[in-house]
């Protein structure tokens, strides 16, 4: 089987490259460049020739660095700017990786693309990978129902530590399985505000509300918070911790209070992403990465909009983020938060 493999110079996409390859298949290795970060892509791009001269296999440098600044880029900041937190790798891989590099994978012939995402795909749909403490299920969520046909996760049957002992065992692989492992938001230097700094003016005081609407202190411009927060602004005479309720944008205003008013039991969701037929679902859902999962019942309208009720209270639901729905280990829905 010919198969184009998402090689980033980490351990994870070079063993999926290893395996696809000692099984007999036709490996093309493709290196994207997603962002202009300065020495980020050079160091990688020799780490990628490294393997790839190694098992004698072509591969390509993919600029896809306007269409990433145009999909996952500018959203990240649009959506601080409108007081909501961004999920930008949840957007990478349904716009670049399970996108744009699935397009080139097939401009190439390919019958498959191949990532060292830890993850399991059964019968058209998304399970979570063997290691649940790597596992990634939650951000291929938003991929498009009809990509998932041409995508395999040679990792999803691997432990972390057994991908790092594999690299350990092969001498020229050796130097990958005790490398610093990538962050998580790639472009993400120290922190996102930085990003935002180079768009706009980020430290510009405010006030802070209690949920009566009551004056109770100033923060540091709204950008600097996000739902759930509880440091960095001012609450006269507070004798316990507040935490961040609400963002409003257009008056530079943040809302604090007590632990308790962060208990959400319902939510809302603008296009839901379905990967199985349904009109209703009974099932659990994630509204962040590392959150355990929750029972909920999901009621979807006509133009796709659904309403989320949870059977179990949840803390500091954060509109822009996401909301993955399981039934089992099977991911059959995902969409953002309004």
């Amino acid at each position: 089987m010919k198969i184009l493999v998402a090689m980033s110079g980490g351990v994870d996409s070079t063993v999926t490259a290893y395996k696809l390859k000692n099984a007999g298949h036709e490996v093309i290795g493709c290196y994207m460049k997603l962002h202009g970060k300065p020495n980020y892509h050079e160091e990688n791009i020799k780490k990628v020739e490294k393997v790839a001269n190694f098992l004698q296999i072509p591969y390509h440098i993919l600029d896809l660095q306007e269409d990433f600044k145009d999909k996952v880029y500018m959203p990240f900041v649009n959506t601080y700017k409108e007081g909501k937190t961004p999920n930008p790798c949840a957007l990478c891989n349904r716009f670049i990786k399970l996108g744009k590099l699935l397009e080139f994978a097939k401009s190439l012939g390919c019958e498959k693309l191949a990532t060292g995402h830890y993850a399991r795909l059964e019968n058209g749909l998304i399970r979570t990978a063997a290691d649940e403490s790597k596992d990634q299920s939650y951000f291929l969520a938003s991929a498009d129902k009809e990509a998932l046909k041409y995508l395999i996760f040679p990792l999803g049957e691997m432990k972390k530590e057994d991908v790092k002992a594999f690299a350990s065992s092969i001498e020229v692989l050796k130097s990958f399985a005790t490398q610093k492992e990538s962050s998580e938001i790639c472009f993400v230097e120290n922190t996102y505000v930085q990003v935002l700094d180079q768009f706009m003016d980020t430290k510009i005081p405010g006030e802070v509300l209690d949920s009566s609407g009551k004056v109770v202190g100033k923060h540091e411009g709204y950008m600097h918070y996000t739902i759930g927060k509880r440091r960095g602004f001012e609450v006269k005479g507070a004798h316990e911790p507040h935490f961040v309720l609400k963002i409003n944008p257009q008056k530079n205003q943040i809302v604090v209070g007590k632990k308790e008013e962060l208990k959400i039991d319902e939510f809302e969701l603008k296009n839901i992403n379905l990967f199985i037929e349904a009109k209703n679902l009974n099932c659990e859902v994630k509204i962040r990465y590392r959150s355990k999962s929750t029972p909920c019942e999901v009621k979807i309208f006509e133009d796709n909009s659904a309403k989320i009720t949870l059977k179990e209270s949840v803390y500091g639901i954060a509109s822009g983020q996401m909301a993955v729905f399981y039934d089992g280990d099977k991911v059959i829905a995902s969409g953002f938060i309004e």
